[in-house]
C-alpha cells in the first residue's frame, strides 16, 4: 500500500497541466469576445464561427459538463445552426482554438476532453463531422457518415489517425465519452484513452506511426460539419468539459488534476 501511494504521488508530481481550457475563468460565452488578434487574452482563440453573435454557438453551464468532472466548474454547448458558416465557407463550423505559449506541440503532451450529445438537436448520422482535429488531420474524432464510404449513415463516434479509423463506438445520447490523444511529437506517434463516465482512462489504441504536425496554434476543440448534397441544415448541439493539455504521466482521472 505505502509503494502504490508514493507511486502515485510521484506520478502526480511529475504530471504537469501545460494548458487549461476547462472553462472555469470564463462567465459567459460573451467572455470569449474579449479576445483578438491585437489583444489575445483567456484561454481561447475565438474566430472560427458564423456570422450570429456568440452566445448562437457556444453556452456555458454546469449543466453542460460531465457530473463525474469535480474539477471543471462548467462544460459548454456548441452548436451548429443555419448561420454557422465561416469566411464564406460551405462547411458549418464552431471551434476554439487555444490561446497559450506554452510548449503543446513538443514532446509528449496528453491533449483532454470528455463530449457527449443529446436526443434534442442530435448530430446527424448522415453527414462527416471532424472533432477536435488538428489542421492537418493527423489526430481527431469523426462522427457520422464518412465521405466517401457506402451507405448513407454511421453511427459511430470514431478516432482517427490520419484519416484511418483505429477505434469506434456507437455514439449514444447521455453518455460522456473521456478522451485523451496521446501525440509524442519528437517520436512522431499518436495513441488514445478512452474511458465512459466516471471511469478513469485506459490506453484503448497504442501508440502508431504518423506525421504529427502542429505549430502549437492549430488544434481545434469543436466541430466542422462537411456539407453533403440532399442532406439538410438541422440545428445540431455537441458537449464538451474536461479541456486541457498536460506533460509527463496521463492524468487517468476524469477531470484531470485541479488548476
Amino acid at each position: 500500500m505505502k509503494v502504490t501511494l508514493i507511486s502515485a504521488l510521484a506520478t502526480l508530481a511529475s504530471a504537469a497541466v501545460l494548458w487549461d481550457g476547462r472553462f472555469n475563468d470564463l462567465g459567459t460565452s460573451a467572455d470569449l469576445n474579449k479576445w483578438s488578434w491585437s489583444n489575445q487574452v483567456g484561454p481561447y482563440q475565438y474566430y472560427i464561427h458564423g456570422s450570429g453573435s456568440v452566445e448562437k454557438y457556444i453556452n456555458f453551464s454546469p449543466d453542460y459538463k460531465n457530473p463525474a468532472d469535480a474539477v471543471s466548474k462548467q462544460g459548454a454547448k456548441f452548436t451548429l445552426d443555419s448561420t454557422a458558416f465561416w469566411n464564406g465557407q460551405n462547411m458549418r463550423r464552431i471551434e476554439l482554438i487555444p490561446q497559450t505559449k506554452a510548449a503543446i506541440n513538443s514532446g509528449k503532451v496528453f491533449y483532454h476532453f470528455s463530449i457527449s450529445r443529446k436526443d434534442t438537436n442530435a448530430p446527424s448520422a448522415n453527414r462527416e463531422h471532424q472533432i477536435c482535429f488538428f489542421e492537418s488531420h493527423f489526430t481527431e474524432l469523426k462522427y457520422g457518415w464518412i465521405s466517401g464510404e457506402q451507405g448513407t449513415e454511421n453511427p459511430n463516434l470514431q478516432f482517427m489517425i490520419s484519416q484511418n479509423s483505429k477505434w469506434k463506438t456507437e455514439w449514444q445520447p447521455n453518455v460522456w465519452h473521456n478522451v485523451a490523444f496521446e501525440i509524442d511529437f519528437g517520436a512522431g506517434t499518436v495513441g488514445f484513452w478512452h474511458s465512459e463516465g466516471a471511469d478513469p482512462l485506459t490506453q484503448v489504441v497504442a501508440p502508431a506511426k504518423t506525421s504529427t504536425s502542429s505549430n502549437g496554434a492549430d488544434w481545434h476543440l469543436g466541430v466542422l460539419e462537411l456539407p453533403r448534397s440532399g442532406y439538410s441544415d438541422g440545428v445540431e448541439d455537441f458537449y464538451f468539459s474536461g479541456v486541457y493539455i498536460e506533460s509527463g504521466p496521463i492524468t487517468t482521472a476524469i477531470g484531470g488534476p485541479a488548476s
